[in-house]
């Protein structure tokens, strides 16, 4: 791929670059652009984070252009790791000077020396980051490529600079971030790369839980992201990091009867919704939404395979798995719990006839929800026949066209009656119990099921019969 010295001094105009080279020759710092900022400037894709590689102090030269930028620059200096951040508008660039480094085999944490711009470049992940481009002012522009960077980025190649079994046993994230390449960018891992994050998978297990989260975000949020999970299941990675995706691989037969391969398909439902949504968390609950089927899965010779209240096996599985890949434990649990709950809701709603109890259900126990649950049940219909997908989205068109209707009309998305457990128990002098859990429950449903207005008068009259009907008198109105 031709970057000619033309293009780069274009592309790298602006103040920012000038102040850099500035301070660089004020310093005699040899001084380099490098990395992922190269790399995207060849692929003509925007960034806002500039890598600087000097050979020096890289905090000396990060202070000496946060001095020259003045007040619009907040400086941050990490003196353990030897860099420092300078933000300036909406750019952010990290500083630090030219080191080599070697690992100890049980931690991914390196020792850290000086060295030249070559030894900083051997340490790279992947040649597509190994590019420099030298900003002093003596030689502004001069493209360094000492691993062919750019004809991989012409191949849409993976590949380490050095031996990968070295690359990836020093420092096993590489391999997540193999995939993450490949899944966001649309390229392939060069085959004797790809061998070696198969022989290397198990070094995986000295990564954290958070820098392999933070990987399979990325890989998620990629354009395609099945590419990367595919990727991550034939080099082993995915079975050793989310197992419960693996499980789902496979298609039994039995009697001549087979299911679809649930692993293939939670992927095409994935892809589905990367069309449709960014949203994080709603990609993983697409991800995450059928893990309980190979608990659920029974064979009956009259009906075939069956998996039955998969979704509420899944939804049971996935605190466990939010715990173990240090995902927040806070309202994305709950949200991804709901939607792997409910995704069937809507497609038995589908099925048969609407009827507005059900959809004043669906949207008491989605709330605020509703629309990204509809999404997932759209993105869940993946059958290879035309008629049939016409046919579910046609019929989930009524759906959202009845539920618009119902919400409109009765307000029932997040609902709340007019009578709490509270009031019930000073109309009744009730204490806490089975007694008024059974009252709030009759009245929940005589509302969803449309017996009587979410009005205070009918739910009193209401109650009023209801407890009598159980013995019970008012003793005091509310």
């Amino acid at each position: 791929m031709e970057l000619n010295f033309n293009e780069i001094q274009k592309k790298l105009q602006g103040k920012i670059f000038e102040v850099i080279a500035e301070e660089a020759d004020q310093l005699q710092a040899e001084t380099y652009i490098i990395g992922g900022y190269v790399r995207d400037m060849v692929l003509r894709r925007t960034s806002k984070d500039i890598d600087v590689v000097c050979v020096g102090s890289g905090i000396r030269l990060a202070q000496a252009v946060a001095g020259n930028l003045g007040k619009k620059a907040n400086l941050s200096v990490f003196k353990n790791f030897g860099t420092a951040q300078v933000k300036y508008k909406d750019t952010e660039i990290e500083f630090v000077g030219a080191r080599k480094e070697s690992y100890d085999r049980n931690s991914r944490k390196p020792i850290v020396e000086d060295g030249t711009l070559e030894d900083d470049l051997k340490r790279r992940d992947f040649t597509i980051n190994a590019l420099a481009i030298r900003i002093n002012k003596e030689h502004f522009g001069e493209l360094i490529d000492p691993f062919n960077g750019l004809q991989d980025l012409e191949d849409l190649l993976i590949r380490t600079p050095l031996d990968p079994d070295i690359t990836f046993s020093d420092d096993p994230l590489r391999m997540l971030r193999a995939v993450r390449f490949a899944s966001q960018l649309g390229f392939f891992i060069y085959p004797e790369t790809f061998e070696a994050i198969e022989r290397n998978k198990n070094r995986i297990e000295i990564i954290s839980k958070e820098r392999i989260t933070d990987e399979l975000n990325k890989i998620i949020l990629s354009p395609c992201p099945s590419v990367g999970f595919d990727l991550l299941d034939k080099t082993g990675l995915l079975e050793m990091i989310l197992p419960e995706l693996t499980a789902l691989k496979g298609v039994e037969t039995k009697e001549s009867v087979g299911h679809k391969d649930n692993f293939s398909h939670t992927l095409k439902v994935l892809d589905n919704l990367a069309r449709t949504s960014d949203n994080l968390w709603l990609r993983w609950a697409a991800l995450f939404h059928d893990i309980g089927k190979p608990r659920s899965k029974r064979f009956d010779p009259h009906t075939g395979w069956t998996f039955h209240a998969h979704e509420f096996f899944g939804m049971k599985m996935l605190k466990g798995i939010f715990q173990r890949m240090k995902f927040p434990l806070n309202e994305k649990l709950r949200y991804n719990e709901k939607l792997v709950a409910l995704h069937m809701r809507p497609i038995v709603l589908s099925d048969e006839e609407v009827t507005d109890s059900a959809i004043r259900r669906l949207l008491f126990e989605a709330g605020d929800d509703i629309d990204d649950l509809m999404l997932l049940c759209e993105a869940d219909i993946t059958s290879k026949n035309p008629e049939k997908v016409r046919r579910f989205l046609a019929n989930f068109k009524l759906v959202r066209s009845k539920l618009k209707e119902i919400e409109e009309k009765d307000k029932i998305r997040n609902f709340q009656p007019p009578i709490d457990g509270l009031q019930i128990m000073e109309m009744f002098d009730l204490p806490p119990g089975r007694m008024v859990g059974e009252l709030k429950s009759a009245v929940k449903d005589a509302i969803l099921d449309g017996l009587i207005p979410n009005e205070y008068d009918a739910v009193y009259d209401f109650l009023l019969k209801t407890a009598g009907e159980k013995g019970l008198v008012v003793v005091k109105r509310i």
